[in-house]
């Protein structure tokens, strides 16, 4: 190859070397403002410190189920940190606690507003409002919020037992699956109290769920399936981002405290798999918030190798649904007919972090 060639093929690996690792110079402060702005504007109701499920011209509104709060308290959070001087978590808090319930074993927050309808208490709903409780307590310190993860860890347990070899249940009252979502993110809240506590007994439950959840829901290319039945054992095969998310921060979690680098190997397999499989013609599939929790782990995979390229993808995909899925009144989604309150929320997470994100 002669001197002039070399150094032509030198500088095409210099550039595409930079343009695969460069990070957007994208500010998504607008889009932070817009989605939290229209949140309050089309899915809060004041009167009644709740949040409306949907926004359809025409159709009545009813109040949200507790799952959407979830993605709001979480994105509450990061929005947070984004503008610390708004009060972002306080209204979502003041909904979500008229869903707390003392009708399970112990109290726990049901899928209805209590006084609407008495409904069944999810594990998972618990568990991510643990997550973003626990979030919230490591960012300002205040107690409450630890103390509601604690019960919520507490409550979380019973969901416990020995069934398909251990494992936790996806619904209080419905003993029929245990699922990666109930699993998953019930490892990340073992984990966190474990780092918080040093209490051992957080740490010895959070490999349990690891490891039963390795052993009877992960798939043969490192993702997860969806969940196992009871008594049947038969999996439901189905593969969802939130679920490859959990576990994909609960791997970059083990690592950070256990210092094993198993676990970060583990976790950049997950991710490199998950991108393979789930980012389609340059899209992700269509549920903003399970890819919000997805966006978690490769978030907390990054802050450890710092491979920009796991971001790449992220900027993309909010770059376009910012383009493509928003109608004339700022609201994002594939309905054209309705909007959905957790799809706002999602994408005021996914803003939020990709703004923080350094």
């Amino acid at each position: 190859m002669s001197s002039l060639k070399r150094y032509f093929t030198y500088c095409f690996f210099i550039a595409c070397s930079y343009y695969c690792n460069a990070q957007p110079a994208k500010d998504y402060r607008p889009c932070i403002d817009s989605v939290y702005g229209n949140i309050n504007r089309y899915f809060y109701d004041a009167g009644n410190k709740l949040y409306y499920e949907e926004y359809a011209p025409g159709e009545k509104q009813v109040h949200s189920f507790l799952w959407p709060l979830c993605a709001l308290i979480q994105a509450a959070n990061e929005a947070s940190v984004i503008n610390p001087s708004v009060n972002y978590i306080e209204p979502v808090v003041d909904a979500v606690d008229q869903y707390y319930t003392t009708a399970t074993s112990l109290p726990s927050y049901q899928a209805s507003v209590v006084k609407e309808k008495k409904d069944d208490a999810f594990y998972d709903d618990n568990q991510w409002i643990a997550i973003a409780y626990i979030d919230i307590y490591n960012r300002t310190h205040e107690m409450k919020y630890l103390n509601v993860a604690k019960a919520i860890y507490d409550f979380m347990m019973t969901g416990y037992d020995t069934a398909a070899g251990g494992g936790l249940y996806w619904k209080y009252a419905d003993k029929t699956t245990k699922n990666t979502c109930s699993n998953g993110p019930g490892i990340l809240i073992a984990l966190q109290l474990y780092k918080i506590k040093g209490d051992k007994k957080y740490m010895q439950r959070a490999l349990q769920l690891y490891d039963w959840v390795n052993a009877h829901l992960q798939s043969p290319d490192g993702l997860y399936y969806d969940n196992i039945k009871i008594p049947s054992l038969k999996i439901d095969s189905a593969k969802y981002t939130y679920n490859t998310g959990t576990m994909l921060q609960s791997n970059v979690l083990l690592y950070n405290i256990t210092h094993d680098k198993k676990y970060l190997q583990r976790a950049e397999g997950i991710a490199a798999s998950a991108t393979k499989f789930f980012y389609k013609k340059n899209k992700l599939p269509g549920h903003y918030w399970f890819n919000a929790v997805m966006l978690r782990g490769y978030i907390e995979l990054y802050n450890i190798n710092h491979d920009k390229q796991l971001l790449h993808l992220w900027h993309n995909e909010a770059e376009r649904i910012w383009h493509e899925e928003k109608d004339t009144n700022g609201l994002l989604g594939r309905n054209a007919k309705k909007k959905s309150l957790i799809d706002q929320a999602a994408m005021l997470e996914i803003c939020a972090r990709l703004q923080a994100v350094k």
